[in-house]
């Protein structure tokens, strides 16, 4: 039996998926919780060391029998990370997460060094963007100048695990495109852009090489034997979470749209060519399969549930329940869930805002409704760019944590007036890297199936979850996301004072 597995590093936790391809089902999963350190400023951070933790505590989960039947594997990595490496390969900082928005100022000087964000937009494809990597060096510089010193390597988290189980350095596209400095349309580095995030230094010379789609290494024999492996397995390139999520959702073809409740919500939607905003209205990232993934992201989903949750000390479950007893519009309370700031729209500064309180609204259950609803409007917001460029998706494939809630789900059909499906493996990122290892393990043996052909034959949709607008909801809910919108207008003028 060949079995292969992929690791998706979050921000709330890692995770394991061991696919059997044969019998095209999945045969374990286990996962190890994370914890985050937070600051006034809007940093966020974790210490790589966690990561390698949670890693080693999910293999241990598993039957022996089962880890050595694994042959492949790929990593799946929260994307934006700042991982400062030093000549011997050791972390030399906690690492700043794509959550963090403490160096929004970077992000300005940068791109003025450049002539402003519309010609970083035409360098590279993309904006520097509170939380994207490229900001985090500068901040790195005045705030830990003994870490700039003695920098020799920067990684991306996913790529610092695929470092520790391989001893390699490298980087794929989809994952380098939210550092900022790739040139999305070339796949390229932008010299522009890196001498603009440092005038001092050559950056390219602490970037480790782009490596391609199906690109295997082999595992460091000592993390073989630790993890209980065999030291064969081979080692894929891996991706962001956003790009294994594409994968393990079938989002390998054009026309397709995936949506994924984590942490953060995403909106992406696989392109054979650059799909470049000239005002940057979303992210223009390559994908990990060889082509391009226009991406929407927001900076709070599920952690404005949870947050809710826990500030009406109930759990998530719970508050799953409450939603049935509430209507939407949450008796007309609006939610604007910027607990991180936010990326989609770009307010880094500004903060969660619970408006239209009275005396008889203010309940745990609209609250937690205000929060779901909250979430998915700054998604819709983002699918209105997409929208307004010409953008047109028959169907919705929603995965993530946020999945699991048939109360979202109906949400999300209503307000974006799409039918809604889910796949049979519902944690994407984790299933995809585990498609991709198998994929990369088989193109190594000499088959020629093509990623989209194999994603086809394994990805498959779980029909009894699928889920259909509802007519008067969805009128319902165009009345209340025009209130959302009319609060947003307010909350980013009050920013911007």
């Amino acid at each position: 039996m060949s079995l292969y597995a992929g690791i998706d590093a979050g921000t709330q936790s890692i995770k394991l998926l061991v696919y059997d391809a044969q019998s095209r089902q999945v045969v374990a999963t286990a996962s190890a919780p994370l914890e985050l350190i937070s600051g006034a400023d809007g940093s966020r951070e974790q210490l790589a060391s966690w990561w390698i933790d949670g890693v080693h505590a999910c293999f241990a989960q598993l039957d022996a029998s089962i880890r050595a039947s694994i042959v492949a594997i790929a990593v799946s990595g929260q994307q934006h990370g700042f991982v400062p490496l030093g000549r011997e390969g050791e972390v030399l900082a906690p690492v700043k997460l794509w959550c963090d928005t403490s160096s929004a100022h970077e992000c300005q000087q940068i791109m003025q060094a450049v002539g402003g964000e519309r010609r970083c937009i035409e360098l590279a494809g993309n904006p520097i963007l509170p939380g994207y990597t490229a900001s985090k060096l500068p901040w790195t510089r005045h705030h830990r100048p003994e870490v700039y010193r003695d920098l020799a390597v920067i990684l991306l988290p996913h790529d610092y695990l695929n470092f520790y189980l391989t001893g390699e350095r490298f980087m794929e596209a989809g994952d380098a495109s939210g550092t900022g400095w790739l040139d999305v349309r070339t796949r390229q580095w932008s010299p522009e852009l890196l001498a603009a995030t440092d005038p001092d230094r050559d950056l390219l010379q602490c970037l480790p090489p782009l490596v391609g789609p199906g690109t295997t290494f082999s595992i460091v024999p000592t993390i073989a034997a630790a993890l209980g492996l065999s030291h064969a397995v081979r080692i894929a390139a891996g991706g962001g979470d956003n790009m294994m999520a594409a994968i393990g959702t079938g989002c390998v073809v054009p026309d397709r749209l995936s949506m994924s409740l984590g942490t953060s919500g995403t909106l992406f939607a696989y392109a054979d060519r650059p799909v470049v905003d000239a005002n940057g209205s979303w992210a223009a990232f390559c994908s990990s399969s060889g082509g391009w993934l226009p991406l929407i992201c927001t900076m709070n989903c599920t952690v404005a549930t949870e947050t809710i949750a826990r500030l009406f000390d109930f759990s998530v479950g719970q508050g799953e329940a409450m939603i049935g007893a509430t209507s939407p519009g949450a008796a007309g309370l609006t939610l604007l869930p910027f607990f991180n700031g936010e990326r989609t729209p770009n307010l880094p500064d500004a903060r969660a805002s619970m408006l239209g309180m009275d005396l008889r609204n203010v309940t745990p259950a609209n609250c937690y409704r205000a929060a779901m609803e909250g979430a998915t409007y700054t998604m819709k917001y983002g699918y209105d760019a997409f929208a307004a460029a010409g953008l047109e998706f028959d169907t919705i494939v929603l995965t993530g944590g946020g999945s699991k809630s048939a109360a979202w789900k109906q949400m999300i059909a209503d307000i974006f007036d799409l039918p809604v499906e889910v796949p049979r493996q519902a944690e994407g990122a984790a299933f995809g890297a585990a498609l991709q290892a198998l994929w990369s393990q088989l193109r190594e043996n000499g088959d020629g199936t093509t990623l989209p052909e194999l994603v086809a034959q394994h990805a498959a949709i779980d029909l009894s979850l699928s889920i259909r607008p509802d007519p008067v909801r969805v009128d319902e809910y165009q009345m209340h996301y025009a209130r959302f919108l009319r609060h947003l207008e307010a909350v980013r003028a009050l920013d911007a004072a």
